[in-house]
């Protein structure tokens, strides 16, 4: 790999077992976004500059080669950063598994990474549906992201999509409709909603968020709903 002297990690999570479903994996933290979602968790990745430079995080990864099975590619959006698909090429030479978490953004990089097979899992985060979408992200990135849903239906790659709640943003209504949305797009399986932890340092102040959603009600023939956190 050419020398590289940028710093785009924020930081690295060195071992877990919950990002990449039954594998042992590190998590790498990608400094920045495109986007300015209202519920972040991660203000200090997705505002903050990185401390990791390519070149320490591939020393990093060759000490853990036959201790872990693959890397997660999380942030911020790993997605953003120059480079990234060689450091993807790095990483799969030394033999492990990757999935990317994006917020699909980048349409043209999944692109080349799913052409290149470079990945082994993607994490499609939906946001919402484009009349709230300027909202909650802060951004006009609802095309991009039909985009990368629309090329990651169209490839034999494994992926999930996932939508973040907080009861403020998002209704039931809300829910609803975004399934009806992904069934038009003809996507199936598993669709994850991943509820709003209170009493976290966020982008923006929120008040309380309630629970309020019904797996069982959301769930439809085609696509099965399963709550995370």
């Amino acid at each position: 790999m050419k020398e590289n002297v940028s710093t785009p990690i924020y930081s690295i999570t060195p071992f877990t077992l919950l990002d990449y479903a039954h594998q042992s994996a590190c998590i790498l933290w990608f400094a920045g976004c495109n986007m300015r979602c209202l519920y972040c968790y991660n203000p200090e990745i997705v505002l903050g500059k990185g401390s990791i430079s390519f070149e320490k995080t591939l020393a990093f990864l060759h000490s853990r080669k036959n201790l872990l099975d693959a890397v997660v590619f999380s942030g911020g959006e790993c997605l953003l950063h120059k480079n990234i698909i060689e450091l993807i090429i790095e990483v799969k030479k030394m033999g492990f598994l990757v999935k990317i978490d994006t917020n699909g953004s980048k349409p043209n990089i999944l692109k080349t990474l799913i052409e290149k097979q470079l990945i082994d899992y993607v994490a499609l985060d939906f946001k919402t549906l484009p009349e709230h979408f300027e909202k909650i992200t802060q951004s006009l990135l609802f095309s991009p992201f039909e985009k990368s849903l629309h090329l990651l239906l169209e490839s034999p790659l494994p992926f999930e999509v996932r939508t973040t709640v907080h009861s403020e943003l998002l209704t039931e209504k809300d829910i609803q409709q975004m399934i009806v949305y992904l069934e038009k797009k003809n996507y199936t399986g598993n669709y994850y909603i991943q509820h709003f932890v209170n009493d976290v340092k966020t982008l923006e102040k929120l008040g309380h968020s309630f629970r309020k959603l019904d797996s069982q009600q959301l769930s439809t023939p085609k696509i099965n709903v399963h709550f995370r956190g």
